[in-house]
């Protein structure tokens, strides 16, 4: 798999490797506490949640991180048809 020129991946916001996990972690737990508000009983403990809740909680925190990935990799550049685009977009 080849990356994209130089001057594309440039032209990419600079983020560091750091600061992107800090954003995708950050743009997870807001899907997760959108999925919580729409589910209502905010006021029940994580331990009175079903594993269909647990699972639903993790779906939509996958799901945010595998948007903000691949709009990421269409930032810097990559091709459409990259396979890692690809996996992601399913």
């Amino acid at each position: 798999m080849e990356m994209p020129p130089a001057r594309e991946r440039a032209a990419a916001p600079a983020m560091t490797d750091d600061e992107w996990q800090v954003h995708t972690t950050h743009e997870a737990a807001k899907a997760i506490g959108k999925w919580l508000e729409g589910r209502g009983r905010l006021h029940q403990p994580i331990r009175a949640m079903t594993m269909s809740d647990l699972e639903a909680m993790a779906d939509n925190a996958i799901a945010r991180w595998i948007v903000l990935q691949s709009e990421r990799l269409q930032r810097q550049g990559w091709p459409p048809e990259d396979p890692i685009r690809r996996l992601l977009l399913g």
